[in-house]
């Protein structure tokens, strides 16, 4: 038996649970705030280390990484940042990642070299929106390195290699999942120049040791590590009901898609997860709220008074433009107005069952594409609403599972550093995840119906935008 902690630094604090290797249980856990700006990296270490305090890895063998994705530490020639970090979701860089799209010859050509089209998000469109905002700090970057990349390297003492893993590495625009390789020519076409990209490790292979001799393994982002504390397998989807949304599977195989709906991320397991994103989800039914007088809650009560199908009533959520289908300057709209139609409850039902047929919109999208979906996990808070967990059976036409909250990130950080320290070809069979369970059982017709009617809505509204 073994004891290995799982370290989750997100965007504003860092998680740790301590867990048995063989069998997965808590022995116990750490949380702290991040204490300086959340583009400060020095601040992610001092919040672990706060986090790690009190002796709570004093019997620790192992230690595995997952950390916020796609943000990026640019470090000079000694090894030092040469600015703030540029994080994940920084929307100044859109300009630059559609500047990128062109100059490499449009979404087909990236989707083809690298399984993903460059968006904000990614580390290489960060470097161009680096090499044409901030030219001097540009050209002293030496290398590059994502948040867990370089947490990692601080636990290791700065070591000379430095190692990513290839969830990690596939959410950065450089890094194909299909061929698990870099292409330097994208990082040297977004910066202008070649830098030093950390190694990638394999899912169990080990970064190494700490000058004080603990285990560290290779790490991975967030995503990759939820869904390994999870124990996700093939067949399972994760929905993530942020204000945006994100529709998650694991798949055998990278999917390369030349529109770019779909992003190939590699997992951390030697798996696939190929993602589709929505632009709206839980900022629908907040918008909904608001127009309402009530709050999250409050919309569920009503919309549970309601009945499918909202008598009538449709709402295209395309609150913020959209990405699935491509319709970047649109806006939401609202159909079938009629005055028995016109009551707080057929909006709230409207509002809950657009989110969910946006949802189920992406997830078709990889349904077309061959992806087997047994079952659909729902996370983030908007899950734990009773008029999403009631329609989210018939309208994903499939078994939902909500599970208990849990550092599920930090879990599987953990579950990794204790795959890394068993030496086995296999991952630890840790317990699986607690949760509720919720069935379509009679009313899939219904959701059938519901969906119907919400395509025929979206299609004369934007013809063939969805193309699946």
């Amino acid at each position: 038996m073994g004891i290995v902690a799982g370290l989750d630094s997100s965007a504003e604090y860092t998680s740790i649970v301590v867990c048995d290797s063989e069998t997965g249980a808590v022995v116990r856990h750490g949380h702290a705030e991040h204490p300086g700006e959340r583009d400060d990296p020095q601040s992610w270490l001092r919040s672990l280390g706060t986090a790690a305090g009190d002796g709570q890895l004093a019997d620790v063998q192992a230690i595995g990484v997952s950390a916020q994705q796609q943000g990026l530490v640019a470090l000079d020639g000694a090894g030092e940042p040469v600015g703030a970090a540029l994080l994940g979701n920084d929307q100044r860089v859109q300009t630059a990642a559609a500047d990128l799209v062109e100059a490499f010859g449009g979404r087909a050509a990236w989707a083809a070299a690298v399984g993903t089209v460059p968006q904000a998000a990614h580390p290489v469109s960060k470097l161009r929106w680096l090499a044409r905002e901030q030219p001097a700090a540009a050209r002293r970057t030496a290398e590059v390195m994502q948040p867990h990349d370089w947490l990692v390297w601080q636990l290791l003492g700065r070591p000379a290699r430095r190692v990513t893993d290839r969830g990690d590495a596939s959410g950065t625009g450089y890094w194909s999942a299909a061929t698990e390789s870099y292409r330097p020519d994208l990082v040297e076409l977004a910066l202008g120049h070649q830098v030093g990209l950390p190694e990638v490790a394999g899912p169990a292979e080990p970064a190494g040791h700490t000058p004080e001799g603990l285990l560290i393994s290779a790490g991975t982002g967030q995503t990759m590590a939820a869904a390994f504390g999870l124990g996700l397998e093939p067949g399972d989807v994760v929905i993530s009901l942020g204000a945006t949304g994100s529709v998650c599977a694991v798949h055998h195989e990278a999917l390369a898609d030349p529109s770019g709906t779909i992003t190939s991320y590699a997992d951390a397991t030697g798996m696939h997860l190929p993602v589709v994103r929505t632009l709206n989800a839980t900022r629908v039914l907040r918008g909904a709220a608001g127009m309402l007088g009530t709050d999250l809650e409050g919309l569920s009560e009503l919309a549970l008074s309601s009945t499918p199908g909202s008598s009538g009533l449709v709402l295209l959520p395309y609150l913020e433009g959209e990405q699935t289908p491509q319709l970047p300057h649109t806006a939401g709209s609202l159909h079938g107005l009629r005055r028995e139609s016109m009551q707080p409850e057929f909006l709230a039902r409207a509002a809950v069952e657009g989110m969910l047929c946006g949802l189920a919109d992406a997830l078709e999208v990889l349904r077309a594409r061959g992806v087997s979906v047994r079952r659909v996990f729902l996370l983030g808070q908007a899950a734990g609403l009773g008029a999403v967990r009631e329609a989210a059976p018939a309208l994903l036409d499939a078994q939902v599972v909500v599970p208990e909250p849990a550092d599920y990130a930090a879990i599987g950080a953990a579950r990794q550093a204790a795959w890394v320290l068993s030496g086995s070809g296999r991952p630890p069979q840790w317990p699986a995840a607690a949760c509720q369970v919720f069935e379509a059982g009679e009313q899939r017709a219904v959701g059938q119906a519901v969906r119907q009617q919400y395509a025929t809505v979206r299609e004369e509204m934007y013809p063939g935008a969805l193309g699946v």
